[in-house]
């Protein structure tokens, strides 16, 4: 295998480096250890924001206003190249109860967020204390479609993806990544990014300095319906609704530290339903069609890493996107391109170099 850029990791963040660098003229070869995008990038429910922007740090902000703004013409685009639909919609955003009003309303203000402060739960179908508040340019995609059309986008600009590819070692030798061994063999470029997620300190190894990645379990329910239950997401503390065009409901989703263990437990699956029929009623005349379990990759703060690396000039990590990968995914990608090409960036990404902690 001979490309530019060899890429450690095939989900949403992968991909979506690859697609940029593709475009820029790069060679790129993706490895990876499962299927592409069946990790975190397939488990999450596509919610294009924090699910309450208010309390995450201006870091995270950047990050998540910035990628949001660049998923419309992302998705057209993506569309009109595969013909696969991505489903990218505005449909607004209904917080209820409790939450800090002033907090949220002084946020909304600094960076130019409508909302609807004061709004009633029952005038949005759900049930749920008063007053609740209405964001209404949230958005949303249905990220496994999301990623059956960048996968196409990829393979169609000459990308070569490698499933059940697991990287064993890194291979360096002064100051720069001469191979990766792996299960396939001794796989060699001129340039390598670590996409990974959860897994990224793993296959950094010792390379890893301090870097603090890992796996944080989120368990998921599916619905269906014969049409919409809801117009918009729904959020509660950390229990979304979010309706797909189709009449399927996600219901989302835990935060576990049990390590790299994806299974789902019956009490999770309990707990969901139970807080999600008390939102919307309807949902106890349903039995849940899927219940399924990812593995984020949490990081301090939310705040992924995206850079070089502070001792192999040609090793980059793209990683640590903990629960807004899928917002995220686009700048991301912006960003590392824009520091491998020496281009402008579009802000200051120093704090994303800090991960290191070196």
């Amino acid at each position: 295998m001979s490309a530019d850029f060899l890429i450690v990791g095939g989900g949403l963040i992968g991909l979506a480096t690859a697609e940029r660098l593709l475009q820029h003229g790069a060679s790129v070869a993706i490895l990876e250890r499962g299927e592409v995008g069946r990790e975190a990038s397939w488990a999450g429910g596509g919610i294009l924001s924090p699910l309450c922007p208010w309390h995450y740090s201006d870091e995270v902000t950047r990050l998540t206003q910035h990628g949001a703004r660049l998923f419309p013409a992302w998705t057209q685009t993506l569309f009109a190249e595969t013909g696969i639909n991505p489903e990218y919609e505005v449909s607004g955003m209904l917080v209820l109860p409790p939450l800090d009003l002033q907090a949220a309303e002084r946020w909304c203000a600094a960076h130019d967020m409508p909302l609807v402060l004061g709004a009633d739960a029952a005038d949005y179908g759900v049930q749920g204390q008063s007053p609740a508040l209405f964001l209404p340019n949230i958005a949303q995609v249905r990220n496994p479609r999301l990623l059956c059309a960048l996968r196409q986008s990829v393979e169609s600009l000459g990308g070569v993806i490698t499933e059940r590819c697991t990287v064993i070692d890194i291979v360096a030798k002064r100051a720069r990544v001469e191979s990766l061994l792996t299960n396939n063999g001794s796989l060699s470029a001129g340039g390598y990014i670590v996409t990974a997620g959860a897994w990224s300190t793993g296959v950094l190894g010792r390379h890893a300095l301090r870097l603090e990645i890992g796996p944080m379990r989120g368990q998921m329910l599916l619905f269906k319906f014969d049409a919409p239950p809801l117009l918009h997401i729904v959020l509660q503390d950390d229990l979304y609704l979010i309706p797909r065009r189709d009449g399927h409901l996600l219901v989302g989703s835990t935060l576990e530290d049990v390590g790299f263990d994806s299974s789902t437990t019956d009490d999770a699956r309990d707990s969901l339903w139970r807080d999600a029929t008390k939102i919307l009623p309807s949902l106890r005349d349903k039995a849940p069609v899927k219940h399924w379990a990812g593995l984020r990759p949490g990081s301090l703060h939310n705040i992924p890493t995206i850079g070089q690396h502070p001792e192999l000039n040609n090793l980059y990590l793209n990683s640590g996107h903990f629960r807004y990968g899928v917002t995220m995914a686009p700048v991301s990608a912006e960003i590392l391109i824009n520091e491998i090409t020496g281009a402008r960036q579009p802000f200051d990404v120093d704090p994303y170099r800090t991960g290191w902690g070196v």
